[in-house]
């Protein structure tokens, strides 16, 4: 990974954490639920939407644009974190291992995480209209999270996924299918901090069309890792998909035609940011570059 890019996820998964110690710290005597959701928000992990909302400001608004994604970035780790709980559940995926620890209803109980899930989807919202930001600015960051993550996006999605265990799903299903599960909220994220950075609207569709390229290599990636990676690497259990004859671009394309996908994918991000910026070598573009290698090289 480049210096620059370690540097930017280390400084900004720092912010992200200290905005959401402030937010999740227990003002009520339900210990077990504040617990639950400090452990499910601020444990280990990638913290890769909020890296996306914060440079995708840089790129187009610069550091001042950036300095104000601290509640909109906390907000996407926050329905990022209740997904996961949510997914990790017995009647979801039943998974007993997360980022390399028990899952959040392994570590306290099933109806605990269950709340501890809700709370975080609620405290996401709550961040974004506390914001320090315009009215209508935050009007329309609290619509973009509410679509990507909702029946139109990413609960769809996971309800196709579920739908479709031992059955067999064409190419495009299954694009659509990740398109909506991991990829609404990856775009959302971008789009977030594009339009914090003030993103005109030529600016945001191809944002938009950088970060569907991403959140869908994301996902190859995520299959071939479940081929290739052990659980320890991981942090979660390597062949999952596989036990629960789940549909992957692997299982459609085989190894090497996933991993060509996911190069595919990888040079359609980079197009797209040639639409954003003149400048290729621009310094504050060369993050969302760096990001999009990042997924596509990615070893957990």
């Amino acid at each position: 990974m480049p210096a620059k890019l370690k540097a930017f996820l280390q400084t900004s998964s720092l912010q992200v954490e200290q905005t959401l110690k402030t937010a999740l710290a227990d003002e009520s005597r339900a210990e077990a639920l504040f617990a639950a959701m400090q452990y499910a928000a601020l444990g280990p992990g990638k913290r890769l939407r909020p890296a996306l909302v914060y440079a995708s400001a840089l790129a187009l608004g610069g550091e001042a644009c950036a300095a104000n994604c601290h509640a909109a970035a906390a907000a996407l780790e926050c329905i990022h974190a209740y997904s996961l709980v949510h997914d990790d559940l017995p009647a979801m995926d039943d998974d007993a291992l997360r980022r390399g620890r028990p899952t959040c209803h392994i570590q306290f109980d099933e109806a605990t995480a269950i709340l501890a899930g809700d709370a975080l989807q609620c405290q996401a919202f709550e961040l974004l209209a506390a914001a320090p930001l315009a009215a209508e600015l935050k009007v329309q960051l609290i619509a973009e999270l509410a679509q990507a993550s909702g029946a139109r996006g990413m609960v769809a999605g996971q309800a196709i996924d579920l739908a479709a265990v031992d059955q067999s799903l064409t190419l495009e299903q299954l694009k659509h299918m990740h398109r909506l599960k991991t990829g609404a909220l990856i775009t959302a994220s971008a789009r977030i901090g594009a339009l914090i950075g003030g993103a005109d609207e030529a600016q945001l569709a191809a944002i938009t069309r950088y970060a569907e390229a991403i959140g869908l290599a994301f996902q190859v990636q995520d299959d071939i890792l479940d081929v290739t990676a052990n659980t320890e690497t991981l942090g979660k259990t390597q062949g999952a998909d596989a036990a629960r004859n789940k549909p992957t671009y692997v299982s459609l394309l085989g190894l090497e035609g996933a991993k060509a996908k996911a190069k595919e994918l990888h040079r359609e991000a980079h197009q797209a940011l040639q639409e954003v910026s003149p400048q290729a070598d621009n310094r504050n573009f060369s993050v969302l570059q760096q990001l999009a290698d990042y997924i596509v090289n990615r070893d957990y």
